[in-house]
């Protein structure tokens, strides 16, 4: 679960840092935005306004080996693993795994929500492709015994994804922030994290197949504001060090079947997004860049899928929401009034 503008990113962030100028045919476009008066509302607002420069990375085909005579070609079906994954972006993911035919481990704290999903899950893509159990990323024994369940009905897992956050659903000035919500979101979005990819690359360093982790991203990870949900904010921020920081870790091992990515779902229409809608910017926002977790799960899954199937062993930053995308809609919303009033009604 994310807030996403770099998906379930963030709430009024899209993750577009460190880019080149736009090409020569897109100035007079954004010229034509006045786009200084654009930057500081968005920056107001909490999201960054530059242009990504990171592509997915697809190499030639290769077989994932880290050591001699161990290599075994990953090829689909997938055994897919997401946590937190019973409803919003991670559940339409799991979705949309099922859709293209791969196995589908499915995790939450709940063991309720877990039951539910699986039950929907199972009546609408069978009941051979689909587990769940109750796992809580923030204990360590709880994310061991979810390796051991994978292990024991999949035999081992080929791509996990850490979708798993909580803003605590609060946003206000960290002043106005309870102990307990920060505990909550730090634990969950740093500390889960790093227990979670601990616990994945233990099990795939095992795995003659290797495996791909996918971190996902949120608002703040380009290193923008976040005002009124800072923790998330700060959290995110940590995950691209996180997974920068394993990238060298495995390189320095000369590990190459083991690949740790990151992946932007962008803004995402899921409970926690829609929590924060209470400002005329957030809404403006949310209408103008906002998709539903099922769109962003058809354009995410396929991309995913493509870097086992090409054997790439590069780490890739996929995202579903970049800078020229967000530009063309904010243009034609200024321009036209396009996506006024989509999900909300705007002042």
């Amino acid at each position: 679960m994310a807030i996403t503008v770099t998906a379930t990113s963030s709430l009024f962030n899209f993750n577009c840092s460190r880019s080149p100028p736009p090409s020569l045919s897109c100035r007079p476009i954004l010229s034509s935005l006045h786009h200084h008066h654009l930057r500081l509302s968005a920056r107001k607002f909490g999201f960054s306004t530059t242009l990504p420069y990171e592509k997915p990375f697809i190499s030639k085909p290769s077989v994932c080996s880290s050591s001699p005579g161990k290599s075994q070609p990953m090829v689909p079906p997938y055994n897919i693993l997401i946590t937190g994954s019973t409803k919003g972006i991670g559940y339409a993911l799991a979705k949309e795994f099922l859709k293209a035919g791969d196995n589908v481990l499915i995790c939450s704290r709940s063991a309720e929500r877990v039951e539910s999903a699986l039950q929907t899950l199972r009546t609408e893509c069978g009941v051979q492709h689909v587990w769940g159990t109750k796992c809580d990323v923030r204990d360590g024994n709880d994310v061991k015994n979810l390796v051991k369940y994978a292990q024991e009905n999949l035999q081992y897992i080929d791509i996990w994804i850490n979708n798993a956050g909580s803003n605590a659903y609060s946003y206000k000035p960290l002043a106005e922030a309870s102990d307990e919500d920060l505990i909550e979101v730090v634990t969950t979005n740093t500390l889960g994290l790093m227990i979670c990819c601990r616990e994945a690359m233990k099990m795939m360093l095992n795995q003659a197949r290797g495996g791909h982790i996918f971190n996902i991203d949120g608002a703040g990870s380009d290193g923008r504001p976040t005002p009124r949900f800072a923790a998330y904010g700060a959290t995110k921020r940590s995950v691209v060090h996180l997974t920068k920081s394993l990238q060298a870790e495995l390189r320095m091992q000369e590990v190459s079947n083991v690949v740790v990515h990151n992946l932007s779902p962008g803004m995402v229409t899921t409970d926690l997004l829609m929590s924060g809608a209470n400002t005329k910017q957030a809404k403006f926002f949310i209408n103008v860049l906002a998709e539903p977790a099922d769109e962003v799960a058809k354009y995410l899954v396929p991309n995913i899928r493509s870097i086992p199937m090409s054997g790439s062993t590069r780490p890739t930053y996929i995202r579903f929401l970049n800078g020229l995308k967000a530009y063309s809609q904010i243009f034609t919303r200024l321009a036209f009034g396009a996506r006024r009033n989509r999900y909300l009604v705007e002042d």
